[in-house]
């Protein structure tokens, strides 16, 4: 291995270079970014970047200084169009040709149909810092979709004195990411937050920047719309033939495309066989990015790479943390193991439990239980029955 090209100069991308150089490689390390921005840190986007209360500087992972000394060479604000084997081109026309490329891309925002171009999504710094000045001149807000990246920006917005409608499709929020049980307490943290939320709503389309009509015929108007449905792997410039990109690239437990040669992906833009079940599994939290960064260093080098990791994942909410440990999706049921919110009490306290066919611990999810989430997890990895999932 002499050049190993990194596609991707975000996150999992630049913990894929650290993680090469802390393995020991001397050999060339491009990488490659769509943005101009050196390496950021996305999950500040939606708080402290756009409440104003972090410079943008401060969501930087590296710089300039530090990527040379990282002996990384950059090509930002220069995106790849195209990859076949072994050969990245980018949209300058600059062809880089590599022994291992290693795909980082992440993910973009979803648009809805017809949205205008004045409606804002949150997916990057240019967008969060985009959505701070136009919330800085407004008096109400209106957010299509109750998902995490809602819930974090209707906490900034109701913090500057907004006025804040959310929209959400299903009757629960948060319904994929946590269930429907759970989901029910995110829909209360944000109705008990100050939301207007309104569920199982159906959007009919955009009357202009402005206004929303819905599925009833009635028409919601705020000084700012924002658009938070989720994300998707954008990978139209992958040619790879035989490779599966329909839901991020398909690769093997340790990151290696299938079909094709010296090609990894990790993060968003990864699909990664599931060892717990059949099929493959695309995870978009932080820390996954950064696990699977480890992961394919080692595995480019010929390494035995670390153990897997406990999905993990938490968002910051109205006052309150919420963390999520382990396969949630594994679950056949939940229930709660502290606090009274699952019961109609105070949601900040509260730990859920998800339990398997077998009543076997799969995961957790908290609120405001910081201090209590880390200690489930040797019980998590040990899949305890849920009679002796018991911390102290």
């Amino acid at each position: 291995m002499e050049h190993v090209v990194v596609i991707g100069a975000g996150l999992g991308g630049l913990r894929t270079a650290e993680q090469l150089r802390a393995a020991g490689f001397e050999g060339r390390i491009s990488m490659v970014g769509r943005e101009r921005h050196v390496p950021y840190d996305r999950p500040p986007l939606s708080k402290h970047v756009l409440s104003g209360e972090w410079a943008e500087e401060k969501a930087h992972l590296s710089g300039p200084e530090e990527l040379r000394a990282l002996g990384v060479e950059t090509y930002l604000g220069d995106p790849a169009v195209e990859l076949t084997e072994g050969r990245v081109v980018l949209a300058s026309g600059k062809v880089l040709t590599g022994d291992a490329v290693v795909v980082a891309t992440g993910s973009d925002a979803r648009r809805l149909p017809d949205q205008p171009a004045g409606v804002h999504s949150l997916r990057t710094l240019d967008d969060s810092l985009a959505l701070r000045d136009a919330l800085s001149g407004a008096r109400s807000l209106l957010i299509v979709g109750a998902g995490f990246i809602g819930g974090e920006v209707a906490t900034v917005a109701l913090a500057k004195g907004l006025k804040v409608t959310v929209l959400e499709a299903l009757p629960v929020p948060c319904v994929r990411a946590v269930g429907d049980q759970v989901g029910q307490l995110v829909g209360r943290l944000l109705s008990e937050g100050g939301c207007d939320l309104r569920l199982g709503v159906g959007l009919k389309g955009f009357v202009d920047e402005h206004t929303v009509e819905l599925s009833t015929g009635e028409q919601i108007t705020a000084d700012v719309i924002l658009v938070g449905v989720g994300a998707r792997a954008v990978l139209d410039w992958v040619h790879l033939p035989g490779v599966d990109a329909a839901n991020g690239l398909a690769c093997d437990e340790r990151g290696r495309v299938h079909g094709a040669t010296r090609v990894w992906a990790l993060g968003d833009a990864a699909a990664w066989d599931d060892e717990h079940r059949p099929g493959r599994l695309r995870t978009e939290h932080w820390t996954n990015a950064t696990e699977q960064a480890a992961v394919v260093a080692k595995d480019i080098l010929g390494l035995e790479g670390p153990p897997p990791a406990l999905p993990y994942f938490w968002s910051d909410q109205f006052g309150l943390k919420i963390q999520g440990l382990g396969r949630l999706d594994l679950a056949e049921r939940v229930v709660p193991v502290r606090g009274e919110g699952m019961s109609g009490g105070p949601v900040k306290g509260t730990v859920v439990a998800y339990l398997d066919a077998e009543d076997r611990l799969v995961g957790v999810v908290g609120f405001g239980a910081a201090k209590w989430i880390p200690r489930y997890r040797p019980l998590i990895a040990a899949r305890a029955h849920i009679e002796d999932a018991v911390v102290a």
